[in-house]
């Protein structure tokens, strides 16, 4: 017999409001493994590197010096 067959669950990561559209405080922006995106303003980091929201507004996307940053404005 094999030793295959087994799966896991999927853990639904990703981007999950996109740039321009608005999120209000404590809304979850990415769900990811480890800081591929980091927090930029109005941004904060969960225990599982969720970034959420900490003010209403509209989700910004940024890179500097090759770095990608989420934020939060207006």
């Amino acid at each position: 017999s094999t030793k295959n067959g087994r799966d896991s669950n999927s853990k639904r990561l990703g981007v999950k409001v996109y740039g321009n559209q608005p999120v209000k405080a404590g809304g979850i922006m990415i769900r990811q493994r480890g800081l591929t995106f980091k927090p930029g303003i109005s941004v904060s980091v969960g225990k599982d590197y969720t970034l959420f929201a900490t003010q209403n507004g509209y989700v910004q996307f940024e890179t500097i010096n090759d770095k990608k940053f989420v934020s939060v404005v207006g």
